[in-house]
């Protein structure tokens, strides 16, 4: 999928929702834990639910590689019921990775071959031999980490390098786009750094932006909306336990599409506004 194809979904669902499935086995409905894959019959549940008011869903593979070999089996099933669902979701592996060579290689086959994922999170810290094997797949996305919303982030991220000036997350849009053009780099921007989003737009002006933190959180959306959307849109918001858990009950699926749809209409609204639909 590229930005052309991932801006049409946005402006079909008037939607730049993204539902992350942090799907933490010990917070589902107690119900579920007598079947057999119970991380996968919520998943199932909550994109039966939901998949027509988003445009991306983001597993974290944390959650699904605490729980061993049954973690990942329920992390393929996942993406293939998502994948048989709505074909055209964007699909995220939360995965952090940031290594280099033949590691970075099997990383970039694990997620773009063996999951069938469209886009994968990377840590840029060991600079381009971390990205370039994922960049060699087509149609696929890097989301390179900038500029984070935990409270340590300033450890390094607010570094300046004394020769250009540049914070350490500047450098990080900065470089990134060499490395890649905007049908293969994203990057991620907290939501709640949403008074930077300003500056981060005239750095990487057509970039898309992967912007966790709405909801449980504490992000704006209307912030976000208005300093980081771009003529494309050009934002993934993301949102997980505010959706995935608003309900401990037999309803949560329910109660997940009431709060999904809350969000996507005040997107809708935003995209309006912005003469996008």
């Amino acid at each position: 999928m590229n930005r052309k194809q991932l801006f049409q979904e946005i402006q079909k669902k008037k939607s730049f929702l993204c539902i992350g499935l942090d799907t933490d086995i010990e917070k589902i409905p107690q119900h579920l834990l007598q079947m057999e894959d119970p991380v996968f019959e919520f998943n199932k549940a909550i994109v039966d639910a939901t998949h027509h008011l988003t445009v991306a869903y983001k597993p974290n593979l944390a959650f699904y590689e605490a729980n061993g070999p049954k973690g990942w089996e329920s992390l393929a099933k996942t993406v293939a019921h998502i994948r048989e669902t709505d074909p055209n979701i964007f699909l995220i592996a939360d995965a952090k990775r940031g290594d280099i060579g033949n590691t970075s290689a099997m990383y970039a086959k694990t997620f773009f071959e063996t999951y069938d994922f469209d886009a994968v999170t990377l840590a840029p810290y060991m600079g381009l031999d971390t990205v370039a094997p994922f960049l060699s797949y087509d149609g696929k996305w890097s989301v390179v980490l900038a500029l984070t919303s935990n409270k340590s982030a300033a450890d390094f991220q607010y570094l300046t390098d004394n020769k250009s000036g540049d914070r350490l997350f500047e450098s990080v849009l900065k470089t990134g786009q060499i490395w890649g053009n905007t049908d293969q780099i994203m990057f991620v921007v907290g939501a709640t750094k949403a008074e930077a989003l300003q500056q981060i737009r005239q750095i990487a002006p057509d970039s898309f932006l992967l912007v966790p933190g709405i909801g449980a959180q504490g992000g704006s959306l209307e912030e976000v909306s208005n300093y980081g959307m771009n003529d494309h849109c050009g934002l993934l918001v993301n949102s997980s336990r505010g959706i995935i858990f608003a309900s401990k009950g037999e309803d949560f699926a329910e109660k997940a599409a009431e709060s999904a749809g809350v969000l996507q209409k005040e997107m809708e609204k935003h995209l309006q506004e912005k003469g996008l639909i």
